[in-house]
């Protein structure tokens, strides 16, 4: 009985390929639809940030106080994050000023200063092991800086010698393809391998959803950001419900 308790307890999904194709489908989601509240809306980054992270914060305070693992609950708060990392990492290296290349590596810095922290003082940072409230706060933490690092990452690429979305695109697919080889061919570690996979979902994410909304001028398909959002988001919908959705299995 208390085996079946603790395994109630891990609240996020198993790692499959369903996953990997609603994470990107999510970022890209992310993506367009914080354009369309910063842009479209003309809310501006800073209040963008505001709303969506209160929509974050309440969609973490959810997620951690359920008592079993619910799909539409976590990827609703997948999706939060990954629409406040857009607006926070757009505040970070336009309105701050401190550029795409700034907002990368302070990023970075953060992200793996949580990742250490969270190590530390849990002992684990793989999914398996995420059985508290304790280790799934730092999960959804993490979470929030992987996604609004990959923001800032993706569009450092597609600016950097004018390289555009579909060749950062096809730059970090690229890099994503070498994550699965070095997952069937090596023995490195699963956890390092999810983690470099979360983190360069997003800025794929990113790119493909500034190709679909940014002026076909700046190298984009110029598509309505609420239409393209809400086509992500039916998408989402519809795999959430056909590919079967169960929680990570305990680390023993």
């Amino acid at each position: 009985m208390n085996n079946i308790i603790k395994e109630n307890l891990i609240k996020v999904p198993q790692i499959t390929l369903g996953f990997w194709v609603i994470k990107v489908l999510a970022t890209t989601l992310g993506e367009t639809g914080g354009d369309a509240v910063s842009m479209s809306m003309n809310f501006g980054y800073l209040l963008g940030t505001i709303i969506f992270m209160l929509l974050f914060v309440l969609a973490v305070t959810f997620q951690v106080r359920a008592s079993k693992f619910h799909p539409s609950l976590y990827w609703m708060t997948i999706i939060a994050s990954t629409t406040v990392g857009t607006t926070l990492a757009d505040f970070a290296d336009r309105s701050l000023g401190i550029g795409y290349l700034g907002g990368t590596i302070l990023l970075a810095s953060l992200l793996m200063t949580t990742l250490f922290v969270w190590f530390k003082t849990t002992g684990s940072i793989s999914v398996s092991s995420i059985d508290n409230a304790k280790s799934e706060s730092f999960y959804w933490i993490t979470i929030m800086f992987s996604q609004t690092l990959g923001t800032a990452l993706g569009d450092w690429t597609a600016d950097y010698g004018n390289l555009g979305y579909v060749n950062a695109a096809y730059i970090f697919a690229s890099m994503l393809l070498v994550v699965v080889v070095l997952y069937f061919a090596t023995k490195v570690s699963r956890t390092i391998l999810f983690w470099s996979a979360f983190v360069l979902t997003r800025p794929l994410g990113a790119v493909i959803g500034d190709y679909l909304d940014k002026p076909v001028a700046q190298g984009g398909l110029e598509f309505s950001r609420y239409g393209a959002s809400l086509t992500l988001l039916a998408i989402i919908i519809l795999l959430i419900i056909a590919i079967p959705q169960r929680p990570a299995d305990k680390q023993h």
